[in-house]
C-alpha cells in the first residue's frame, strides 16, 4: 500500500529536519522524504498511483514515538491490561515503540516468557514491542536471572522495576552483565529501609494527612550507589522514573564525570505535585511519589541542560476497583500513555524545551539508550510516523482512554496537542 503524507512541518532530529515536506510510504517502509514544490506535489499523486493522501498541512509529523517505559501488565494481570489494550492506548498516544517492564506473572526472567510476550505482541499488537527482562530470578533481588539467554531470546535491557535490586553485589554484577551483552541495567532507585510502607511523599502535607511519607533520599542514596557502581564496573546504567531535585544534581555530577549513566523522568513529574495527593486522591499514587514544586522546577532544568535523556510514562494501568481501595491500600501508578504528548508539549510552550529537543526526548534518545532503529523517518525505516496538532485544546477524559487503566490524576485537565493519526508500519490509526 502507498501512503503519501503531504505538506506537513517534518520534524526529525536523526537526520536534523524540520521543515514542510512530503512523506512517501510504501509496503510499510519510509519510500521518500523531501520537501517538494506544488507541482511536483501533483506529480507524486499522479505518478505513484497512492492509495491514501493525507494532507498534514497546519501539523506536524515525526517519527513514531518510543515509551522505553511501559507495564502492559500480560502475562498475569489480564484485568489491569493486555498486550492488545495497552498497544492500542500506545498507537492512539502517538507511541510506535513500547518497552514492557517484566513484573507480570509469571516475571520476565527466562527466555520461556519472553517468548510468549513477543508472540502475544506479534499476534494481537498494535504497535512494536520490545520486552525488558528481569534483573533477578522473580525480581526478588536474591539470584541474577538469565541475562544471556533473555537476550538472545530478544530482551533489549534488564531492570528489576517496581523494586530495587538492594543487593550492591548483584547489582554490581549485572552491570557488569551489561558491559559483556551490551544492554543498559535500568534502575528503580528506591531504599526499602527508608521508604517501607510510604505511601506519598515526606514532608508537611503528609503530616497533615496521617500518611507515611517516602523522603527524597530513598531515591538519592540508590542513585548514588547505582552511579558509583556504574564507575566502577563501566556498565551502562539508566535511570528509571527520576522524581527529585538530589537526583537530577547526582545524575548532572556523574556525567560530567563521564560516568555511562543516562536518565529518565515521566510528565506527572514535571506537570503536578504532591499537592494532587490532597483528598486521598489514589490516583496521584505514584512511586516514586509526586514531589514538590521545587523538584519539578528541578527536572525541567534537568530536560532542559541535557541530565535527564528521556521522558518516558512509566505507564502502569490499574482496575478502577484497586484504585478505589483506602489510601494506603490503593496500588502506586498513574496510566500515562494517551496524554504523554499533551502534557510533554507544555515544556515547549514554557520555552524549557524546543520542539526538536521534546522529539528528541521521546525518539531518538530511547533509540541509541536501547541501541534499536527506531525513531527516525529515513528512508528504508520502518513507516511509523504520527501526526500531532498541536493547537487542538481538549479535556482529559479517562472515560475515553482506550487503556483498561482509567487511573489518571488529569481527569477534566484542559489540555492543547494531541496525535490525530499515528502510522505503525504502514498502518493507520486515526
Amino acid at each position: 500500500m502507498r501512503i503519501l503524507i503531504q505538506n506537513g512541518h517534518i520534524i526529525d532530529p536523526s537526520q536534523g529536519m524540520s521543515g514542510t515536506g512530503d512523506i512517501l510510504i510504501e509496503d510499510g517502509k519510509i519510500k521518500d522524504i523531501k520537501t517538494k514544490s506544488r507541482e511536483q506535489r501533483q506529480k507524486t499523486r499522479d505518478d505513484d498511483h497512492t492509495e491514501r493522501i493525507i494532507d498534514a498541512k497546519g501539523l506536524i509529523v515525526l517519527p513514531g514515538l518510543i515509551d522505553m517505559h511501559v507495564h502492559l501488565r500480560e502475562p498475569g494481570f489480564e484485568y489491569k491490561e493486555t498486550i492488545s489494550s495497552g498497544t492500542l492506548a500506545a498507537v492512539k498516544g502517538g507511541f510506535t515503540t513500547v518497552c514492557c517492564m517484566p513484573n507480570t506473572f509469571p516475571v520476565n526472567d527466562n527466555a520461556s516468557v519472553t517468548e510468549f510476550i513477543k508472540r502475544k505482541a506479534s499476534q494481537e499488537g498494535h504497535c512494536t514491542v520490545l520486552p525488558i527482562g528481569a534483573i533477578t530470578k522473580g525480581q526478588k533481588g536474591e539470584e541474577l536471572a538469565e541475562i544471556g539467554t533473555m537476550k538472545k531470546e530478544g530482551c533489549i535491557a534488564f531492570s528489576d522495576d517496581g523494586h530495587p535490586v538492594m543487593n550492591s553485589l548483584i547489582m554490581r554484577r549485572a552491570l557488569e552483565y551489561s558491559k559483556a551483552f551490551g544492554v543498559p541495567i535500568i534502575s528503580h532507585c528506591e531504599d526499602l529501609t527508608l521508604s517501607e510502607d510510604g505511601v506519598m511523599n515526606e514532608g508537611l502535607l503528609s503530616v497533615t494527612l496521617g500518611l507515611k511519607g517516602i523522603p527524597a533520599e530513598a531515591e538519592q542514596i540508590m542513585i548514588f550507589r547505582d552511579i558509583l557502581l556504574a564507575e566502577l564496573t563501566g556498565g551502562r546504567l539508566h535511570i528509571a522514573h527520576v522524581s527529585t531535585e538530589g537526583s537530577v544534581n547526582l545524575i548532572r555530577n556523574a556525567k560530567k564525570r563521564g560516568v555511562q549513566v543516562t536518565a529518565e523522568t515521566c510528565p506527572h513529574y514535571f506537570s503536578i505535585t504532591e499537592e494532587a495527593v490532597s483528598g486521598y486522591n489514589t490516583n496521584a499514587k505514584v512511586n516514586p511519589p509526586l514531589r514538590t514544586k521545587r523538584d519539578i522546577e528541578a527536572i525541567k532544568e534537568g530536560l532542559r541542560d541535557g541530565t535527564l535523556d528521556v521522558i518516558a510514562t512509566d505507564h502502569a494501568p490499574h482496575h478502577r476497583d484497586e484504585k478505589m481501595r483506602e489510601f494506603d491500600m490503593a496500588p502506586f501508578g498513574i496510566s500515562g500513555l494517551e496524554n504523554a504528548v499533551s502534557l510533554s508539549l507544555r515544556l515547549v510552550r514554557e520555552g524549557i524545551l524546543t520542539m526538536d529537543q521534546l522529539v528528541e526526548k521521546m525518539t531518538i534518545n530511547p533509540a541509541e539508550i536501547l541501541q534499536i532503529n527506531k525513531g527516525n523517518l529515513k528512508v528504508g525505516s520502518d513507516a511509523d510516523l504520527v501526526i500531532i496538532d498541536t493547537d487542538k485544546e481538549f479535556a482529559v477524559r479517562s472515560d475515553q482512554f482506550v487503556s483498561k487503566g482509567k487511573n489518571t490524576p488529569f481527569e477534566g485537565w484542559m489540555t492543547e496537542g494531541t496525535p490525530v493519526l499515528t502510522v505503525c508500519k504502514g498502518k493507520i490509526y486515526e
